[in-house]
């Protein structure tokens, strides 16, 4: 596809994973600097994502929103990039579980533990993630097995698992269990995660 990249993203946000991931692909996008509160909530980015919420990537006319999901569409879109497991390779099935544990239990269990929700005992079985426990224990899991979440290649998918690992030990919601720091340590140094994190640091508020 030749169609436009347009990034919809502020600094502060889950939009980091995004820039990560755009900077994996080495294609060329653009960046819409949004604000909470003002240009989140305008009837133009409204009609983009309902939600008012960012990341959004605009590919032309398709619209995709939730950091997990336009992950793995630019995976798709640009295959060039090798950052899934085509069609039909048995590590596809192991990609799709892992990005989407850490988007859904990972994320649901971090959320809710730091805002001091606990689940009521005997009541983990109406919870997808069970237990904060559960799900950083089988977490843990999946990244010893190997340098990388399907193995021994990089995909999409460990952006977005080594996101969320990422930030949850920097604010202190996911413990700093040697398993994680090893993986976190190896992702960080990627070309494409410094180069990202270069250009959101420097789109951050100053201080006055």
């Amino acid at each position: 596809m030749t169609d436009e990249l347009i990034f919809y993203t502020n600094p502060m946000s889950r939009g980091r994973v995004v820039r990560w991931m755009l900077e994996e692909t080495g294609q060329p996008y653009r960046t819409e600097l949004l604000d909470y509160g003002t240009t989140m909530k305008a009837p133009d980015y409204l009609s983009i994502n309902p939600m008012g919420k960012v990341p959004a990537l605009r590919h032309g006319e398709t619209v995709v929103t939730e950091a997990a999901a336009i992950c793995a569409y630019l995976a798709d879109a640009f295959p060039q990039a090798g950052l899934a497991p085509l069609p039909g390779d048995r590590l596809r099935g192991p990609y799709y579980r892992w990005l989407f544990f850490a988007a859904g239990p990972v994320e649901a269990a971090v959320s809710n533990t730091a805002l001091g929700f606990v689940v009521p005992e005997g009541r983990e079985k109406m919870m997808g993630y069970g237990s904060l426990a559960d799900t950083l224990n089988a977490l843990e899991g999946a990244v010893s097995q190997s340098a990388y979440i399907t193995g021994d290649s990089f995909t999409a998918a460990d952006v977005y698992v080594g996101s969320q690992i990422g930030f949850g030990m920097q604010f202190g919601t996911i413990q700093k269990r040697p398993a994680f720091e090893r993986y976190w340590d190896r992702l960080s140094k990627r070309p494409a995660a410094l180069r990202a994190k270069e250009i959101d640091d420097a789109l951050m508020p100053r201080r006055p």
